[in-house]
C-alpha cells in the first residue's frame, strides 16, 4: 500500500547507479532545496566533486536550460526545463485540488492547521495546506520535505509500505533525532507502524517540533493502497481532553470521502 514506490515492487540488489546521472539529479535536488540559488563554490563545498567535473555539469545543464545562471549574483537556480517537466506531474496537483475543499472543511471544524502529504522515499512532502486563524501555527509550507518517521502524517504513509519495501528504503539508514521523543531506531519504527496499521491513525507527540502534536490518517486509492495522508497539527498547549478523539474523528470523516472520490470502496464481508 502506497502512492509511489521506489521500485515497481521488486528490489534489485545488484543495481549499480550511474554516477553521471546521480550527479545531475543531486544538483537538481540541491537547487530545489535552496530556492534562492547556490554559487559554484557553495555547490563544490556541498558535493565535494572535482571542480572541472562540476563546472562541466553546470555548464551543460545551463545550456540546455535545466539550470539558470544568474550572472549578477553568480548563483545557479532551477531552470525552466525542470519547471516544464514538473508541470507534467499532474497526479500530485490533481489529488491536492480534489482534497482541498475537504481540508478546508476539516480546518473549519477543528480550528487547526490541516495538511495533505505524499511519500517520496523516506520523506513526506506536503502538497496542500490550510492554515487556521490562530496566531500560534505550524511553520510549514507546501513543498516542504520532512523525514517521514518523525511526523504523524509520515507514519501513516510508511504504514502503507510492504515489509519488503520498508526494509529496502530504510536499509543502512540512521534515524536522526530531532527532539527527545523522536523515533531513533528501526525496530522502534517497525513497532510503531504495526500499531498505526492496527489503529488506522497516527500520533506525533512533538517528535519533529517540540510543543506540536499531530494526528494523521491515511487516504486510500481505487486499488486499496495508501496514496496520501491528511493530518492536523496542534500546539500541545491546546491539546486538552477530547481533542485527540475529535481530531481523529474529523480527519477520518474527510479522508473517507476523499478516498471515495479516488475510487476506493470498503470491502464488505461475504
Amino acid at each position: 500500500m502506497e502512492v509511489r514506490t521506489v521500485s515497481s515492487g521488486s528490489v534489485e540488489s545488484d543495481f549499480v547507479p550511474v554516477k553521471s546521472a546521480e550527479r545531475v539529479l543531486r544538483l537538481i535536488e540541491l537547487l530545489t532545496e535552496h530556492r534562492n540559488g547556490l554559487s559554484f563554490t557553495q555547490l563544490h563545498d556541498l558535493t565535494g566533486w572535482p571542480r572541472s567535473s562540476l563546472y562541466g555539469l553546470l555548464r551543460t545543464m545551463a545550456e540546455r536550460h535545466h539550470l539558470d545562471h544568474d550572472p549578477y549574483r553568480q548563483v545557479y537556480r532551477i531552470g525552466v526545463r525542470v519547471w516544464e517537466a514538473g508541470q507534467t506531474f499532474n497526479w500530485g496537483v490533481e489529488i491536492a485540488n480534489l482534497a482541498l475543499p475537504y481540508l478546508e472543511e476539516a480546518c473549519e471544524k477543528l480550528s487547526e492547521t490541516v495538511q495533505l502529504a505524499v511519500l517520496d522515499g523516506v520523506e513526506n512532502i506536503y502538497i496542500a495546506k490550510v492554515d487556521a486563524s490562530h496566531s500560534l501555527r505550524l511553520d510549514s509550507y507546501v513543498g516542504a520535505r520532512i523525514p517521514a518517521y518523525a511526523t504523524g502524517i509520515g507514519k501513516v504513509l510508511l504504514a502503507g509500505l510492504s515489509d519488503v519495501e520498508f526494509e529496502a528504503r530504510f536499509r543502512d539508514l540512521d534515524l536522526k533525532r530531532f527532539t527527545d521523543t523522536t523515533i531513533s531506531t528501526i525496530e522502534e519504527l517497525r513497532h510503531v507502524l504495526r500499531r498505526v496499521r492496527a489503529e488506522g491513525f497516527s500520533v506525533d507527540n512533538g517528535e519533529y517540533t517540540v510543543g506540536v502534536t499531530c494526528y494523521a490518517v491515511p487516504i486510500m486509492d481505487v486499488a486499496g493502497e495508501v496514496t496520501a495522508g491528511i493530518s492536523t497539527s496542534i500546539p500541545s498547549a491546546r491539546v486538552t481532553d477530547g481533542v485527540e478523539t475529535r481530531a481523529i474523528e474529523v480527519l477520518m470523516g474527510v479522508a473517507s470521502r476523499i478516498s471515495a472520490k479516488l475510487g476506493y470502496q470498503v470491502s464488505s464481508a461475504v
